[in-house]
């Protein structure tokens, strides 16, 4: 499927209609009713059953009988996502992509056509995922999630950058929550500044969020999310694979990718919600429970490929994470972005 033209939802208005009755009928249902409920033809009802056929759905029966739904593919379609969502803006607007080259991409092109606040893309994969600082992002197709928002925020420009910690705490309370359902500790899920969340140690998801700007103020925001689910681990390429894990490998049990989309579009909802009413102060008890690095070592190398030491101490309210310099005399240090590293024996300075 092309993502030239993003659909508004995974199938005709007429084959939702009849996929939403065949649940509601939790047995057999005969073309007749479904005729009579949709006003078409019995023929035209056939052609909608074989419409969800080809997108996977599992329909027992045949033309001029009755029809059940046996069983729904492994696909984050809308139909499947919004069943049971209960947001009140965010992924109320979904738009289902096969493939495509990045949802963050097409997720801005919808925000400069005027898409609205909370209006949200998902692919099944991705042929150019992009993370934080240039990097690539790994998108196997039909494993992971991969899903763009459109946020247009009543915020200045300065106040933006922490919109990507919130992300962050709603991907890492989403897996805790996956967790906890399997009965698996959930401990092991910690955020790492500034934005990605890790399992074990390893980084599970990544966070890119691009803004466009009216003077000093946000015209808006595309937050993009990516966490690896249910991929293989042993198909990480080489410069991932000693860093990178999937939920999957960490509860040992296949993960519900529909479900975990429903849940993550919850969270993120409420978390967005308290930090467009009080910044990143409202949400910091949440983000400062899913931090591990304070008081940790750490060596952060800058944009410009510059590296500064210290003690991590914690997140002021603009986002920075807030260094302690190795010589106590010395001030706190303030980096605003740049990728972190935990230091460990030797490697830390005295």
């Amino acid at each position: 499927m092309s993502d030239a033209d993003p659909p508004r939802g995974d199938a005709p208005e007429g084959s939702e209609r009849v996929l939403a009755l065949l649940r509601e009928a939790e047995g057999t249902l005969s073309g007749e009713r479904l005729s009579e409920a949709l006003g078409v033809s019995r023929a035209q009802i056939w052609k909608h059953v074989e419409a969800l056929r080809s997108r996977g759905y599992e329909i027992r029966g045949a033309a001029g009988g009755g029809y059940a739904l046996e069983g729904a593919p492994d696909r984050i379609y809308p139909a499947e996502v919004q069943r049971g969502l209960e947001t009140l803006w965010l992924a109320r607007d979904l738009r289902w992509l096969d493939s495509t080259d990045s949802t963050n991409r097409v997720a801005d092109e919808l925000a400069r056509e005027g898409a609205a606040h909370g209006t949200t893309v998902v692919a099944e994969g991705q042929t150019a995922g992009r993370g934080r600082l240039g990097r690539s992002f790994f998108s196997p197709p039909y494993t992971n999630l991969y899903t763009s928002v459109v946020l247009r925020p009543e915020i200045s420009l300065q106040d933006a950058p922490t919109t990507i910690l919130a992300a962050g705490i709603a991907v890492a309370e989403t897996c805790r929550g996956a967790c906890e359902a399997a009965g698996i500790d959930p401990d092991g899920v910690e955020i790492k500044w500034p934005n990605d969340v890790l399992l074990g140690g390893r980084k599970t998801s990544g966070i890119l969020m691009e803004l466009a700007a009216e003077a000093t103020r946000v015209a808006h925001l595309v937050l993009g999310i990516g966490v690896n689910l249910n991929v293989d681990a042993a198909t990480f390429p080489d410069e991932f694979r000693a860093r990178a894990t999937s939920l999957r490998a960490f509860l040992g049990a296949p993960v519900d990718r529909v479900g975990f989309a429903r849940s993550l579009y919850g969270t993120l909802e409420d978390v967005l919600d308290d930090h467009a009413q009080g910044g990143f102060a409202a949400i910091r008890p949440r983000f400062e429970a899913l931090f591990r690095m304070g008081g940790s070592p750490v060596r952060v190398a800058d944009l410009a490929g510059d590296t500064v030491e210290g003690t991590a101490l914690g997140v002021a309210d603009d986002g920075a994470l807030r260094l302690q310099p190795p010589d106590p005399a010395e001030e706190e240090i303030r980096v605003l972005a740049g990728d972190v590293t935990v230091l460990k024996g030797s490697e830390a300075r005295p």
